[in-house]
């Protein structure tokens, strides 16, 4: 019987891997061919037109740290990922709790909250950049019309203003994706447990308290690593909206090193950027990812 079944399983195991076998070189070719060659490239003095030129050791990461400009844009980028993502998983399951509630329309409802998610990000930006316009933008023509200012104001020409407006942006088209994705979960709660909540008289801050958020909590910690992600990634919006400026203060570090390799040509500065760019991204996700385990074993 042992005999007949290692026979058996030799041509399944050799047909098994001549299937996958493919897939799994593509696999490499994908990822580790780039990320060997970001290593390389990240020690060595390379330009767009000659890579490769001379070994430089960490002198690339050396000279990473002592920039201002890619530290701040470090630190800038964690607090816009941070706070994008935890006020749209909030914003988003406000919105998912009242969609539950609706008995009307919902299909209506869902289809008008995905248009957002459904534009192309570039064109996303180019209409809010449009809103924002000083002259002629809708934002500048209702606050007029309201008096509440007198002359048109630069929301994306301020220091401060300009990433709070690509905050609003990045919210506008992602929220929903985060509302959809904790409505379906909530949708998948069980009714049960809500009735035996009516029998004991709980109300409905003592429902979400005690058995809504625990119960869709794990949704919401896998939702919040996702746009945590990408977060970490907005490119689109600081491309169109601001080119982080006005004076790098709306400079996160995807456009920065897209700055560096793309502008400047310096491919091997901007491959260590984009390694220390990865650990810090690793960082900051390592507890919500152990969050998400938490809450979805528990």
């Amino acid at each position: 019987m042992a005999d007949t079944a290692t026979v058996t399983r030799g041509p399944g195991r050799r047909t098994g891997w001549a299937f996958s076998t493919p897939a799994l070189i593509a696999g490499l070719i994908v990822t580790v061919y780039p990320l060997i060659y970001l290593i390389a490239s990240s020690v060595s003095r390379s330009t767009l037109g000659q890579p490769f030129q001379e070994l430089v050791g960490a002198a690339n990461f050396s000279r990473a740290f002592g920039d201002t400009t890619f530290v701040e844009a470090l630190v800038r980028t964690s607090a816009f990922a941070i706070g994008t993502a935890v006020f749209q998983v909030a914003l988003g399951l406000v919105i998912a709790l009242l969609m539950r509630q609706l008995t009307r329309g919902q299909n209506v409802i869902r289809t008008l909250i995905l248009l957002p998610l459904l534009t192309p990000p570039v064109m996303a930006a180019v209409v809010w950049k449009l809103i924002l316009a000083p002259n002629g933008g809708l934002f500048n023509a209702v606050l007029m019309q309201l008096g509440l200012i007198t002359e048109p104001v630069s929301l994306l020409g301020s220091s401060f203003w300009a990433i709070v407006m690509v905050a609003l942006a990045d919210s506008w088209q992602w929220t929903p994706f985060v509302a959809l994705i904790i409505y379906a979960g909530l949708l998948a709660l069980p009714q049960s447990v809500y009735e035996a909540a009516q029998v004991e008289g709980a109300g409905p801050w003592q429902t979400f308290r005690y058995i809504t958020f625990p119960m869709v909590l794990p949704t919401i910690t896998a939702v919040l690593l996702i746009k945590l992600i990408i977060s970490f990634k907005v490119f689109d919006l600081i491309y169109i909206l601001t080119a982080g400026g006005p004076a790098d203060a709306s400079m996160l570090s995807g456009f920065l090193i897209f700055r560096t390799a793309m502008r400047e040509f310096d491919v091997g500065y901007a491959a260590a950027q984009t390694l220390i760019f990865v650990i810090v991204v690793t960082i900051v996700t390592i507890p919500v990812t152990m969050l998400r385990n938490r809450t979805r074993w528990s």
